[in-house]
Order: structure tokens, then C-alpha cells, then sequence
């Protein structure tokens, strides 16, 4: 082709001989374009990237709650009788309330106080009319370290209530004074070792009439083998310590609220319990 061609014939040649793309003379390194240049001397230094907005910062979660290890001498479980034995010196000695629940919180030897996170006592009043007593507290009670104070407690106050008792002349407590971990059944070492303290308990406060809320109290501080249906509505002589006081067995106010038809025989117990109370008033 002679160099006198026109600019349009020569790119239709070179058309029809494949040629697609115009190469320089000089290979361009197409890794090194994609570089970041280095800035100049005279070019101002690039901003720091922005921080990430409060929203997208996780937090650290929070430590975990230690629970604290029971000393090496408090598995009283290795040696039942001495813990039984140390309870009731402890329980003995103790003159008043107070004294007694000083006692019982210096009490090391019973597993479940290093599990609970308070110690649940009692409430109500010193010189009550009646006693009522449950088996061990429950998750309210433990964070609250008083008896009786979640939904069944409620129920409680409400049956009291109808016979004309409250906790300004009543008196509450439970067999055992922490709640036993997941609220499982207490072993009968740990009942046995906090039973010198209860009836203690019991002996301080000296009310008019005992009452057993469930199955594991009454069966406990009766010594009967027999459940609570055939427990409840009858009256028991408790009789400790040179003193004898009427005791009613009836049913649980957690079972009661599982168990709604059975509030009618409840209903009954505290009917007999006011009853018991005002013959017991008329004749003082």
C-alpha cells in the first residue's frame, strides 16, 4: 500500500487484516496503574478514616456472677450428726428472734446457704395468734429473703386475710431458711440439720395455733407417713419441748393454684383454724 493512501482506506485495511485495538509503543503495566501513587511532598496527607458510629460498637459482655464456694468444714453432708448436733447448741443458746436468726446466719454447716442468695427467716409478728409454716422459699423469696412473697404468697395473704389474720398478727416461715438450688427437693440431711433452729422457732414465737402448709411440712414436724389429703382438716397435738400446741395440716397455696377445686377444703381448714383461734381466745 503506498504511503499516499487516505487515512480512511488505511483503517479499512487494517480493518480487514484483524486489527481491533491500537497498541503504543511502550507496554503499559496495567498492575502498577492500579497502585495507589504515593502522594507528593506538596500534597496534604489523607484524613484518618471516620470511626465507626456508636450503634456499630458491640459492647463487652458483662462478667459472670461468681457464686461463692462453700468453705472446706461447711459439706455438713460428711458429717451429718455433728452438723445436726452444732445446730441445736446454735438454736439452744438462742433467746429471742434476733439472737436466732444471728444463729442461723452463722450457721456454715448446711450446703444450701452457699447456693441461696439470702437467708429467708421469717415474717410477721412476734407474739402471733397462729404459725404458718411451708416448706423452703422459692426464687421471689430467695432475691427478697422473706417468705411468702411471690404469687402463692399473695394467694396466702388473701386466705389469711379471710379469717381475719395478715402478717401484723400472723407469723410465716418455712422448714428450711434457704431455697435449695432449682427449687429441687431438699435431701433429709439438710431438713434434719435445720429442724433444731425451727423448733426453735417455734418454741419463741409460742403462737395459739400451728399451721402446716403442705404435704412435706406436715408430714415433717407430724412424723406421719401420710400424704396431705388424708393429713389435712384434722387436728394435731405438736408437742415439743414440755408445750403442746394445736397443729392443722393443709394444703400448699402453689398446689392450690394448680389445683383450684381443692380451695373449697382449704377454705374449710381456715374456717376450723378461725374457729380453733376464738375458742382458744375465750377461754384465756
Amino acid at each position: 500500500m503506498s504511503a499516499a493512501a487516505d487515512p480512511r482506506t488505511l483503517l479499512a485495511w487494517y480493518l480487514d487484516a484483524g486489527v481491533d485495538e491500537a497498541v503504543g509503543e511502550v507496554a503499559v503495566d496495567r498492575f502498577q496503574a492500579e497502585r495507589p501513587t504515593a502522594p507528593t511532598s506538596q500534597s496534604p496527607p489523607a484524613p484518618p478514616p471516620p470511626a465507626p458510629p456508636p450503634a456499630a460498637v458491640r459492647r463487652a459482655p458483662p462478667p459472670a456472677a461468681v457464686r461463692r464456694a462453700p468453705p472446706p468444714a461447711a459439706a455438713g453432708l460428711d458429717d451429718p450428726e455433728r452438723a445436726t448436733a452444732s445446730a441445736r447448741a446454735l438454736a439452744e443458746s438462742a433467746a429471742s428472734l434476733e439472737e436466732l436468726r444471728r444463729a442461723l446466719a452463722g450457721f456454715d454447716d448446711c450446703p444450701l446457704k452457699w447456693t441461696a442468695s439470702n437467708l429467708v427467716f421469717g415474717d410477721g409478728a412476734a407474739d402471733a395468734e397462729a404459725m404458718f409454716i411451708g416448706e423452703a422459699p422459692g426464687a421471689d423469696e430467695d432475691r427478697q429473703g422473706l417468705p411468702f412473697v411471690g404469687v402463692s404468697g399473695q394467694l396466702l395473704d388473701r386466705m389469711m386475710a379471710s379469717i381475719g389474720l395478715g402478717r401484723s398478727n400472723a407469723y410465716i416461715t418455712n422448714i428450711l431458711p434457704w431455697r435449695p438450688p432449682g427449687n429441687r427437693t431438699p435431701t433429709p440431711a439438710e431438713s434434719t440439720m435445720c429442724l433444731p433452729f425451727l423448733h426453735r422457732h417455734i418454741a419463741l414465737v409460742r403462737p395459739k395455733v400451728l399451721v402446716f402448709l403442705g404435704g412435706v411440712s406436715a408430714a415433717t414436724l407430724l412424723e406421719r407417713r401420710e400424704g396431705i389429703t388424708k393429713l389435712r382438716g384434722r387436728w394435731f397435738d405438736f408437742a415439743r419441748d414440755g408445750f403442746s400446741i394445736p397443729a392443722m395440716p393443709t394444703y400448699h397455696p402453689a398446689y392450690l393454684l394448680r389445683q383450684a377445686a381443692l380451695k373449697r377444703d382449704a377454705w374449710r381448714d381456715f374456717l376450723s383454724i378461725k374457729m380453733r383461734l376464738r375458742d382458744i381466745g375465750s377461754h384465756t
